[in-house]
């Protein structure tokens, strides 16, 4: 009988703070309930012999499916390869050299090919967390690649948490089948460390925001290195639009870096300004709202900071041509409130927008935003922010 554990984490958005973080500024990030979805197929033993077994990666959302022969993959890495789930490391050098090799034998196609960091760090988290037993894994996902939405993050959160999951008797052996469960701390920690070792392969020197954020969930504030939860007290409803625009994140940043070593005064105001609004925004999300008026209030407060934040971005380069073309047509939609608001979310140069939507707003204003934004070729999504992290369902 086939055993399977399936396993789902948030994509996340920045709701203030980006490039300002680089420089010393607080930023505050949040989950979204969009998904990337993993379901680990696990075959009885081979009956054949184990020549037969092999690993196998289904990426539904691309059509492309990778298969290695668990015999290829024990002379390639080491027959003796050590495993220790609770002690995450680093990939060395060494192994993933090896690992590149078994993905580029794979002639990953050129109009995909940015996903070959991914399968790197999919086998790097195999092997790390089960060995070599012979498995399928099928990923879905509703999140839009290279948007900043954290569709890599989600990814190696998934698959850390399906993983794990597979040897979860030895943190509780009174899991429920068929339900989506939620980890204990100890085994997020875990499933977050690992996360973010497969993030290195991918990015290099990401800064664990977006897998963390993945991992447990809710909202983060995070400044130089210190990560501090938050917790919402109420929803909070948004608009993501995908300008479908593909950004250099290495070079915007870098941009802003120019800009700060000629300007460092005037930088340096900006990215105070910055500092500023995220840590009002944590107090605002925290705050408590018991009625509709309250909520409305708290809802006001946060299009202001995301109206100042987006010029403050604004100021530094950083937005673009389509971001801006989103702002133009949501704030020309009134609410019962004034205008509506957005901001861009991650690194800019296009990518995502972020339009706050309150709570009191029609469904039909809502649509006619969203139509109208699709009429310039963007992708919409109605998401809601601040909710849950990584899930397992054991069937």
């Amino acid at each position: 009988m086939v055993m399977e554990v399936r396993a789902r984490a948030s994509g996340k958005v920045i709701l203030s703070g980006e490039h300002a973080v680089v420089h010393g500024s607080s930023a505050v990030a949040a989950s979204i309930d969009l998904y990337t979805h993993v379901r680990l197929l696990i075959p009885p033993p081979s009956s054949s012999g184990s020549e037969n077994d092999q690993l196998e990666i289904e990426l539904n959302d691309m059509n492309l499916t990778f298969t290695w022969p668990i015999s290829q993959l024990k002379q390639i890495l080491g027959e003796n390869h050590a495993i220790n789930i609770f002690q995450p490391k680093p990939c060395s050098c060494e192994k993933l050299d090896l690992i590149s090799r078994l993905v580029a034998e794979k002639k990953i196609p050129e109009s995909k090919i940015q996903i070959g960091s991914g399968i790197s760090a999919f086998l790097f988290l195999y092997t790390s967390i089960q060995g070599f037993k012979p498995l399928k894994a099928v990923v879905t996902s509703e999140l839009p690649l290279g948007s900043g939405l954290g569709s890599s993050a989600a990814f190696c959160v998934s698959i850390s948490g399906a993983l794990i999951a597979l040897n979860a008797q030895s943190f509780n052996e009174n899991r429920q089948k068929d339900s989506w469960l939620s980890f204990e701390k100890k085994e997020l920690e875990l499933v977050n460390n690992w996360a973010f070792e497969g993030e290195k392969i991918i990015h290099g020197k990401p800064s664990g925001i977006d897998n963390t954020v993945s991992t447990f969930g809710n909202m983060i504030k995070f400044k130089k290195g210190e990560i501090t939860k938050l917790n919402s007290s109420s929803p909070i409803k948004m608009l993501v639009t995908d300008t479908k625009v593909g950004r250099n994140t290495k070079a915007l940043v870098s941009s802003v870096s120019l800009k700060t070593l000629r300007h460092p005064f005037a930088m340096q105001s900006i990215f105070n300004a910055i500092d500023s609004l995220s840590n009002e925004l944590a107090e605002i999300v925290e705050a408590p709202a018991g009625d509709e008026l309250a909520i409305s209030e708290k809802e006001e407060k946060l299009k202001e900071i995301m109206g100042m934040n987006q010029g403050l971005l604004r100021c530094i380069g950083v937005s673009h041509e389509s971001i801006e073309t989103v702002v133009r047509i949501t704030e020309s939609e009134k609410s019962g409130n004034g205008k509506l608001v957005s901001k861009l979310t991650g690194a800019g140069g296009g990518g995502c927008v972020l339009t706050l939507i309150p709570t009191l707003l029609s469904d039909t204003a809502i649509q006619k935003v969203i139509s109208e934004l699709e009429l310039h070729g963007f992708r919409c999504f109605m998401v809601q922010v601040g909710g849950k992290g990584l899930e397992v369902c054991y069937s």
